[in-house]
């Protein structure tokens, strides 16, 4: 038997070894077509089996070239997605980036044997998207379920400043991902790795002379294998920042450039150096430190004002009603503080510098503050780059209060973010002291909160709503309100198809004030069930006490998460039901819960208090940390599943015919 045991587990090795991928070259093995799953991920619809890529600066022409392998298993029609590639191409007005032997086979099985279809090169297309991108589009033939499919391509650059980018992870699992970079001594990059995941293999070595200038002059290039393996998926889930903040992937920046004549260019440079170039520039320095009379844009009322912060929030106001955010989230642009007066339009730079130096005229202590939001990804903090940053906001302290603000929102209170700018941290750009980080964050909690009263009227319910918003529910229910109150009450009354609204009040609590109510009337229809019980007939009705929710659904659905859960704020929501039941009977109740997550992170609790003529229902559930690390996700899931459980329970009552 012992024998028999050892035996059996040599075969299964064997098999499984026989089983395996070929993830250690770009070849296509019989092993990879025949093998039409991937055991460690069965929701996966295609597989990287194999990625290499190799960049280096050409000793001939100077430009960064990079060669490209990719070997893809397509496992289901779903991943036929994956047989079509696009890769971006950059140009500017003086140079661009070029493609060049593109070669893309399809790879299938037939009776046994292997067969292979080459692309045509006249299936391949270039497209403008915009002034400064190309795409490149081809697709691959015969496609199948159980297809392979092998690309490659050589891309050339004059960008060195920027060396090529290599990405780890994808949305389909990878077996093997390889990344060998040739970087001349005189070439000094910033290296970044991004995300979770280490390597499995980095190595380096020197290679002599690989670049050679006049005179004899010549570089040694470092060699250097970059290698991670058998990656996961990286999935997006609702609550995130952009994906580019935790995909595994590697960045490089260029430092310096030392020339073979001996000069050094200083590509990226300190926050020293960046801080004087802000000052004097045309976009930035210029127009902040632009003199502007208040007098010429406010009522001296408000310049008199003693209260620095009633001042302050006239200015805001003043700067929101006038002018207004043509979209554009550029900070260095062509459009002054001047063109905005004009104009009455402007980027989100303009109108807050114009804030900035409205509010500096009156004596408010104020410095711009440069950040990435939300959908660009966080700024690197390790060296300055410039590209990371695409929008200006204005820093203002006012006694002991530090505000943050953005006029580019009409119905945004003083001293609130836009939603996209809630990234976590900004840099604050101080001319005489030096610019520094500053972490921008929202201590209160937003709360959505609902009161009702329910009263059983035949087989319907008659319900009075009192709905109470602050924070970030209340700036999304004002905006939509403000810019069509009409079509806000439609939506409501399309969200909520059961319901027939009587009477739909919304209260005025100022366009930019931290509050939204509104008081609704409803009715809705029951469906009774008409039961004999011993001897009377009665009806039975099923009253979901829960009309409104958070969630309608659980968000968090992964097995695992590997990045952080983003709300952005803290967030609380409350509902209280009395629901009237003189001259019923009661059969049923929910349960009371309670559920905390750990640390006091979060908690739900839900309780139910029946009296002779009345039941009462409260229910509160809160997050309280704007940001959650990944070690969180398996409590959360477990707090939003409690939930969603509470908001399916009925209570049922009993009434005689």
């Amino acid at each position: 038997m012992k024998t028999l045991l050892i035996n059996l587990l040599l075969l299964s090795t064997i098999t499984l070894s026989a089983q395996a991928y070929n993830s250690k070259e770009f070849s296509v093995s019989r092993n990879d077509l025949n093998i039409n799953n991937f055991i460690k991920d069965s929701t996966a619809n295609a597989l990287v089996i194999y990625e290499y890529g190799k960049s280096y600066i050409d000793a001939n022409d100077f430009l960064l070239k990079t060669e490209y392998q990719k070997k893809v298993k397509i496992l289901n029609r779903n991943g036929f997605k994956y047989a079509t590639i696009e890769i971006e191409l950059y140009k500017n007005k003086n140079s661009k980036e070029t493609i060049s032997d593109i070669v893309a086979t399809t790879f299938n099985s037939k009776n046994g044997a292997l067969t292979s279809t080459r692309l045509n090169p006249s299936d391949i297309y270039y497209e403008d998207v915009t002034q400064n991108h190309t795409t490149v589009r081809f697709t691959l033939p015969n496609i199948k379920e159980g297809s392979v499919i092998t690309y490659s391509y050589k891309l050339s650059s004059p960008y060195i400043y920027k060396y090529h980018e290599w990405i780890f992870q994808e949305d389909i699992p990878k077996l093997y991902s390889e990344f060998v970079t040739s970087i001349p001594g005189n070439y000094n990059y910033n290296i970044k790795l991004v995300g979770d995941y280490k390597f499995f293999e980095s190595t380096s070595k020197i290679e002599g002379q690989c670049l050679k200038g006049r005179s004899g002059s010549y570089a040694d290039c470092g060699v250097t294998n970059y290698v991670i393996k058998d990656l996961p998926a990286f999935i997006e889930e609702d609550y995130m920042t952009s994906k580019l903040n935790f995909i595994s992937r590697l960045d490089f920046e260029l430092k310096t450039i030392k020339h073979f004549d001996g000069s050094v260019d200083q590509i990226t440079k300190t926050w020293k150096d960046v801080d004087h170039e802000l000052k004097s520039d045309k976009d930035i320095g210029l127009q902040i430190r632009k003199s502007l009379k208040a007098e010429d844009f406010i009522s001296a009322n408000i310049i008199k004002d003693k209260d620095p912060l009633n001042k302050a929030q006239a200015i805001y106001s003043y700067v929101q009603d006038q002018y207004t955010w043509n979209g554009d989230y550029k900070i260095f642009s062509d459009t002054s503080v001047k063109e905005l007066i004009k104009n009455k339009s402007g980027n989100t730079s303009s109108i807050n510098i114009l804030l900035h130096n409205l509010l500096r005229d009156c004596n408010i202590e104020v410095k711009p503050v440069l950040l990435s939001t939300r959908n660009k990804g966080f700024a690197t903090k390790l060296y300055p780059v410039m590209s990371d940053f695409n929008y200006l906001i204005v820093q203002a302290k006012i006694g002991d209060e530090t505000f943050f603000l953005d006029a580019t929102e009409a119905n945004l209170p003083f001293g609130s973010l836009p939603f996209r700018c809630l990234n976590g941290y900004g840099r604050l750009i101080d001319f005489k002291k030096g610019s520094k980080w500053v972490d921008i964050e929202v201590e209160k909690p937003s709360q959505l909160a609902y009161r009702l009263e329910m009263d059983i009227i035949n087989d319907s319910l008659k319900i009075n709503v009192g709905t109470n918003k602050t924070g970030y529910f209340a700036i999304d229910s004002k905006k939509e309100f403000n810019s069509n109150p009409e079509i806000y009450k439609k939506n409501f009354q399309d969200n909520h198809p059961i319901f027939s609204v009587l009477e739909h009040t919304i209260k005025e609590t100022g366009r930019n004030m931290p509050l939204f109510q509104e008081d609704i009337k409803i009715n809705t229809c029951l469906n009774p069930i008409t039961k004999t019980i011993d001897g009377v007939t009665k009806n039975t009705l099923y009253i979901n006490p829960i009309l409104f929710t958070l969630f309608d659904k659980n968000p968090f659905t992964l097995q695992e998460r590997s990045y952080p859960i983003d709300f952005g704020y803290k967030k609380t929501f409350s509902y209280i039901l009395k629901l009237n039941i003189k001259n019923y009977t009661v059969a049923e109740v929910p349960k009371n819960a309670v559920y905390a997550m750990p640390n006091k992170a979060g908690m739900l609790q839900f309780s139910v208090n029946q009296q002779e003529d009345f039941i009462l229902i409260n229910l509160k559930f809160s997050l309280d940390q704007p940001v959650y690390n990944h070690e969180y996700y398996d409590s959360l899931k477990a707090l939003s599943s409690q939930l969603i459980n509470i908001q399916k329970n009925s209570i049922i009552v009993l009434n005689s015919i």
